[in-house]
């Protein structure tokens, strides 16, 4: 089997063999590009649909990936989007068009019409009566190649596994890696089970602006832009939140956005600064029920995508069967690291943050003392789910106040595998004591806090109106793929993660 073995002196070389090979092509009449091939046919149903009895013919296309060329017959292997399967040629079937088969390469991309057979090593092909050349290809792939060693073990050699080329190139990390496929299928199912599952429960899915006048519903820095015909600065929404709010006071009756959200924040393994987001909000329900329906929404959309309530993730196995463990915020802390925070004022968490080795800025505000404790001393403990519960109010700007402890606001956070995936609320939705707290917030800002949220006047205005008591969740749809589909980083699971530019 020739396979190509590329460095990166042969690099030139082989795309001027290449370009030489596509003019030789079209002096034989052949054009490269050409505008359709009626397919009919896939590699994984032609496999699983083969019978000795019948001569079944096929239409089919596919990107080469392998050749073995022996004088007037020639066999190679092609991938379309649902496998490979070997396609076997002669000069007697096809005619003059061989001449143009022995101008291709591994990457080139062909259409096969035949009839499926069997060979003498008894692997399922189609036998070529008629081929056509649909893309020539100019720059040579990373071919992945095999071998079987004496034990029957498959061992692999020259992977296209570079996690910076695989993110830079998606396009080539999608052509030999396979299993990379699956995974975005499998992203654009669970997003589907999302959305039927609360499209079932009759929410409204909407859209709301992207560019925004100002930013709210979460602690971020905003991506910052100028609108020229208005001669406005704008900004990219951080959340969804304070605009589906809105249309909870104008009347409709849950409503929920699958969405592209932008945060002007650092790059990690969990956080990229575009990442997709789905918020609900449910008018008369209140934060209990919301973690109910979590479970629910949880555990369906599990076993629609791995079939099984039960997932692998790294070494861990996660059950997605209700109910999940619920601990408030302070009970956490203090089954971790001993320390009971309750009642305590800022300079006595500073203190505790102190001896737990845990650093805080200057102008941390109680509630941020307590989320950096929580992060660093808890947070990697929460491997099955988990719904921490009842945050400080200094935490939770847009939370409705605990209705029995005070200090505290209605609200949970879901973590998984050590990381956070859902955020929700019993809303606040008295006007007033939402002042109140963009107040402040302001005052956080004025102190250095860059995240701290803005006074937004027109959502208070609508508040004003009189919105219901509500629920409303956030869920990242990046972190629960990862989840479901085994993947270490935000960028495993995104199509074309953010990188630097390329020198």
């Amino acid at each position: 089997m020739i396979q190509e073995t590329i460095h990166v002196d042969d690099i030139n070389v082989l795309m001027k063999r290449r370009r030489e090979e596509l003019d030789e092509l079209k002096k034989l009449g052949i054009n490269p590009y050409p505008y359709e091939f009626s397919r009919t046919d896939f590699s994984s149903d032609i496999l699983s649909s083969f019978s000795d009895t019948e001569k079944k013919s096929v239409a089919i296309a596919g990107r080469i990936m392998s050749l073995r060329r022996m004088g007037k017959a020639s066999f190679c292997h092609i991938q379309d989007a649902k496998g490979r399967i070997q396609i076997y040629l002669r000069k007697d079937d096809i005619g003059e068009k061989y001449d143009a088969f022995k101008l291709l390469d591994i990457g080139d991309i062909v259409g096969v019409n035949g009839y499926v057979f069997k060979t003498k090593m008894g692997e399922i092909s189609v036998h070529a009566e008629n081929f056509s050349v649909l893309s020539k290809s100019l720059r040579p792939l990373p071919i992945v190649k095999e071998k079987t060693d004496e034990q029957g073990n498959t061992v692999t050699f020259d992977e296209f596994s570079d996690k910076e080329l695989r993110y830079r190139q998606r396009y080539v990390d999608l052509i030999v890696n396979p299993n990379v496929r699956e995974v975005f299928y499998k992203r654009a199912r669970i997003i589907k089970s999302i959305r039927n599952f609360l499209d079932a429960q009759g929410f409204l899915e909407v859209e709301t602006p992207v560019l925004q006048p100002l930013y709210g519903g979460a602690f971020a820095r905003p991506f910052i832009t100028h609108h020229n015909a208005l001669d406005t600065q704008l900004y990219l929404r951080i959340a969804d939140e304070l605009y589906l709010k809105r249309l909870l006071v104008g009347g409709i009756d849950g409503v929920y956005e699958i969405s592209k959200d932008f945060r002007n924040e650092g790059m990690d393994r969990n956080h990229n600064p575009e990442f997709t987001m789905m918020e609900v909000y449910v008018p008369y329900k209140d934060y209990i029920w919301m973690m109910e329906m979590v479970e629910k929404m949880f555990a369906e959309t599990a076993n629609a995508i791995n079939g099984s309530l039960k997932s692998m993730v790294g070494e861990n196995e996660i059950n997605f069967s209700a109910p999940f463990q619920r601990l408030t915020m302070f009970d956490s802390i203090e089954k971790y690291t001993g320390k009971n925070l309750r009642g305590k004022n800022e300079s006595e968490f500073r203190a505790v943050a102190k001896e737990l080795h845990v650093e805080v800025d200057k102008i941390a505000s109680s509630g941020t003392i307590i989320d950096s404790i929580f992060s660093e001393k808890v947070q990697q403990h929460l491997i099955q789910p988990t719904f921490i519960t009842d945050y400080p109010v200094e935490m939770s700007p847009l939370a409705k106040r605990h209705r029995s402890e005070d200090g505290l606001v209605e609200r949970f956070e879901l973590f998984i595998n050590a990381q956070e995936v859902c955020n929700a609320f019993s809303e606040l939705n008295d006007p007033i004591e939402q002042r109140a707290r963009f107040e402040e917030q302001m005052l956080q800002k004025e102190r250095g806090d860059v995240e701290a949220q803005v006074l937004d006047e027109d959502f208070l205005r609508a508040m004003e109106f009189g919105m219901p008591p509500a629920a409303g969740l956030g869920m990242g749809i990046d972190r629960l793929t990862m989840l479901l589909t085994n993947q270490h980083s935000i960028r495993d699971v995104v199509l074309f993660p953010h990188m630097k530019p390329e020198k």
